[in-house]
């Protein structure tokens, strides 16, 4: 795991070194062990690298790093799990060089000289960033991993190409000077995210998860009229699984399921230094650490923070679990007080705005293992792919009653609920909410109704869906200026073939709240404390074989991830795991009322709002006073612009 930046410009004036130097010292904390800066000076690209030594700790693994035919150099971030497969095939196909050493990169240079870019990557599994110079075609390539795991940005500042890990390696650069995008904005509210290929600043791009840019350098116009390409597609994947679906048992499956992710843990396990796995005590992670445990000859460290409200703490379940399977166990009680000292560092961390609130326990813990380990496995996409999230079996359910309702019917109401302003609904719920309990009272309220005029007048599940999973319903009425572009949410044309509702739901939830949420809150905290963190539930072939298991083998009885649990009770007594989700979460609501309540009113202060001219400060004020009178938990809601604040305060 590593940091990767550079830049092409043929006006660095001497400093090209230098500038190198400083774009990689910005993600210094991703790559604490080595840096390396190398440049081709006629053609204008420099590569720089910074290195958190995971496989092969010896010199033979620095970078930038130059093919043993010297055609190639790369910078590299990630790791590539089946690398002595790709040793194996090399040799036998008689295409191997003289291996200097054993370091994954290496693996990766000879792959490229010997079968290209496309056939290299699709070759591969692991989790990856890769700028690749071809010193004779003069062409750079980017390239992104499969599920997206490993983060790229790239961006033209005026005649320079700028690119790397993260967006302060390129802000390092002294060409950057883009705008703040207000439609990237809108996505925040709308999502708590800005999804890819859009960043916080207007023409600052995301590399795709799956794709790769070849960007030709010998002449500028060709350079710039580079797209990116698909060398895998999620799609792809789900289209092939539900065409051949598993055919046998159900233990049969649970075989299959077994066999396919212990092959991707015993993958994930290969490194040179230390290596433990977060322990939430939840379904995915205790998986992922039982069969762990099974392949390790000694206990496995795990990981777990816990908190003193026990509506949030679980704990004293993972604990039980490491006891059973016998692991090296290390939990530590977090106090609010720790969590609350993050916050002012998450401008910094996240780099963009970024609105999932539990990017502060992830920080702990992130934290708390790397006191211990280098490398640590996480349990994350088992929702995803295993049909976790409650929204998938209650919105089905919730659609089915609502879309009884004729068409015309549904619109009607919709449009007396939302005619009325959310604070006259309000004053005519106030008299009655004096008279019923207060469990009644705070769900009567103008801005609920508001958002089941949303839901009624929906057209269909999907757009249902999309206003469901909607922060702010209607951010283009909260950002000024914007206009919020379209996502795969509501680009019919990019969705998937799908047998159900709940499937589809599991396949743009991978590719848009998984890879824009999940992969990026876990990346930047594990990274701010230096530390690795593999998923070895986004191996492709774990991926691939999910989608080939029916729906009927993820959700049953009322419960997710039927097929994950069956593999877990192999290993787990199912009385340590059946308990009702939680989460990991923190107690924002609370917060914001309490502690946080001074810095989240400068931040939301009408004046400040009104000079910064990102907001309309009306609709802002309006939730947070909700939040306050304990009316609604606007907390969600509030996150997005409370997190955009903050980072606009740290910018220069």
């Amino acid at each position: 795991m590593c940091g990767l930046t550079g830049f092409y410009s043929h006006d660095a004036s001497g400093a090209r070194a230098g500038i190198g130097s400083r774009m990689a010292d910005a993600i210094a904390h991703r790559g604490p062990d080595d840096a390396g800066v190398w440049s081709d000076e006629a053609a204008g690209l420099t590569l720089a690298h910074r290195r958190l030594s995971v496989l092969d700790l010896s010199p033979a693994g620095h970078q930038p790093m130059h093919s043993a035919c010297t055609r190639y150099v790369i910078a590299f971030n990630g790791e590539i799990y089946n690398h002595l497969d790709l040793r194996r095939r090399l040799e036998r196909e008689g295409k191997q060089p003289a291996w200097r050493g054993h370091a994954d990169t290496e693996t990766l240079l000879a792959c490229f000289a010997a079968w290209g870019v496309e056939k290299t990557l699709q070759a591969t599994a692991g989790m990856f960033a890769i700028a690749l110079w071809d010193r004779h075609a003069k062409v750079l390539t980017l390239a992104r991993d499969r599920l997206g795991e490993k983060p790229l940005y790239w961006a033209w500042q005026g005649d320079a190409l700028l690119f790397g890990s993260e967006l302060k390696a390129l802000k390092a650069h002294p060409a950057f000077h883009a705008a703040v995008d207000r439609n990237a904005i809108a996505l925040l509210l709308r999502h708590g995210y800005i999804g890819a290929p859009h960043s916080i600043y207007q023409n600052v791009h995301k590399l795709l998860a799956g794709h790769y840019i070849n960007i030709p350098l010998a002449g500028q116009g060709a350079a710039r009229s580079a797209e990116s390409k698909a060398y895998w597609r999620m799609n792809d994947a789900i289209h092939a699984g539900l065409a051949q679906p598993f055919a046998g048992t159900a233990d049969q499956a649970a075989d299959a399921l077994e066999q396919q992710l212990s092959a991707s843990i015993g993958g994930q396990m290969l490194a040179d230094v230390p290596l433990g796995a977060f322990l939430s005590g939840g379904i995915d992670s205790s998986a992922i650490v039982a069969l762990m445990q099974a392949q390790s000859p000694r206990p496995v460290r795990t990981f777990t923070i816990g908190f003193d409200d026990p509506r949030y703490n679980e704990a004293q379940h993972a604990q039980a679990i490491a006891r059973h399977l016998g692991t090296e166990h290390t939990e530590l009680y977090v106090r609010a007080e720790d969590a609350l000292a993050v916050i002012p560092r998450l401008p910094d961390i996240y780099d963009e705005p970024f609105a999932d609130s539990s990017q502060i326990p992830t920080f702990l813990v992130c934290q708390l293992a790397r006191q211990h380990v280098t490398v640590s496995l996480s349990g994350d996409a088992g929702d995803e792919l295993f049909g976790g999230y409650n929204t998938y079996q209650f919105a089905p359910a919730l659609w089915r009653r609502i879309g009884r309702l004729p068409a015309p019917l549904r619109r009607a109401a919709a449009a007396g609920l939302a005619g009325l302003p959310a604070s006259s609904w309000d004053a005519v719920f106030r008299p009655l909410r004096a008279l019923m309990p207060d469990r009644f009272a705070r769900a009567l309220n103008g801005e609920r109704l508001h958002k089941l005029a949303g839901l009624l007048s929906s057209d269909s599940k999907e757009a249902f869906y999309h206003r469901l999973s909607s922060h702010w319903e209607q951010p283009e009425h909260v950002v000024i200026g914007c206009r919020e572009p379209a996502t795969l949410l509501d680009t019919p044309q990019a969705w998937p073939e799908t047998d159900s509702f709940e499937h589809w739901m599991m396949a743009v939830g991978t590719q848009s709240y998984m890879a824009d949420d999940i992969l990026p809150k876990v990346d930047r905290a594990a990274m701010a404390n230096s530390l690795e963190v593999r998923i070895p539930m986004l191996d492709h072939r774990v991926v691939e074989l999910a989608w080939r298991m029916p729906l009927a083998l993820k959700l049953r009885d009322g419960k997710g991830k039927w097929l994950l649990r069956e593999v877990l009770y192999r290993h787990v007594p199912r009385e340590l795991i059946e308990r009702p989700k939680k989460g990991f979460s923190i107690p924002l609501g609370a917060w914001l009322r309490g502690p946080l309540r001074d810095w989240a009113e400068a931040l939301l202060d009408e004046g400040r709002l009104r000079r910064e001219g990102y907001f309309h400060p009306e609709p802002l004020r309006r939730a947070w006073r909700l939040h306050l009178e304990g009316k609604q938990d606007c907390s969600a809601r509030l996150w997005s612009p409370l997190m955009f604040q903050a980072w606009l305060e740290k910018q220069d």
